[in-house]
């Protein structure tokens, strides 16, 4: 069954390929989704796929890049899904 993350991301992740790698990670796991910079320095990323992938995938955007550092993801699970079928960068 597929599920939804709604992630809010904080720490140092806006001008150290965060996005990026948020979409390396979702197209590892077959994920769906997107990731974009908020204005208050934090990361905005969506999740969509199978629970288990979306779990590892988190567990990987805590790593981060080598120049970011995650503080903590507040994570909200929701079951509506936008029916996305890839993983986009928003700007």
């Amino acid at each position: 069954m597929k599920v939804r993350a709604h992630l809010i991301i904080d720490g140092r992740v806006q001008g150290v390929y965060y996005r990026a790698f948020t979409r390396e990670v979702a197209y590892l796991h077959g994920l769906a989704g997107w990731s974009k910079n908020l204005p208050d320095g934090r990361v905005e990323v969506v999740f969509e796929g199978e629970k288990d992938k979306i779990e590892t995938a988190i567990r990987q955007c805590y790593e981060g890049t080598p120049f970011s550092r995650v503080t903590n993801i507040e994570t909200t699970w929701e079951k509506k899904l936008e029916g996305l079928t890839d993983f986009t960068i928003r700007y």
